[in-house]
């Protein structure tokens, strides 16, 4: 069996197909079997496509992946350190405590975090209140 990677000349939409050889794929595709499933075309190519490599269970790439994250979530920890200890936790009324500030020109206060929805971040930014989110993640260490 062999995959592979075709694309309708006509919509331009990409799909994959198994045939049970790459003769068998002339075959069909000369006995026009071979259709797009959006606008019907016959007009059926195969693309460019790399080869299906195996790799072994340790694999160099995977153990950089897992590295990065784990830099990346030490880092995100560390910037959520920083806040709780500069910041006040304002929970769920984040929105209406930044207005608060804002309005009332407390620029001299410490800073606020909090939970917000993407509408109140978009709103507070349409008024001029600049604000940013960032992910927050759960500090677990075995």
């Amino acid at each position: 069996m062999i995959l592979y990677k075709l694309i309708c000349k006509d919509c331009e939409i990409s799909f994959d197909s198994w045939f049970a050889s790459s003769k068998e794929y002339e075959k069909l595709k000369k006995k026009k079997f071979l259709n797009c499933h959006a606008c019907d075309s016959f007009n059926i190519q195969k693309t460019l496509m790399s080869p299906s490599v195996f790799r072994p269970k340790n694999n160099t790439k995977i153990d950089n992946q897992s590295l990065n994250s784990k830099i990346i979530k030490k880092t995100i920890v560390e910037y959520q350190n920083f806040i709780k200890k500069n910041f006040d936790y304002v929970g769920e009324n984040f929105a209406y405590e930044v207005r608060s500030k804002h309005y009332k020109n407390k620029k001299t206060s410490r800073g606020v975090y909090g939970t917000a929805s993407k509408k109140d971040l978009k709103e507070l930014n349409e008024e001029g209140i600049k604000v940013e989110s960032m992910p927050w993640v759960k500090n677990t260490t075995n």
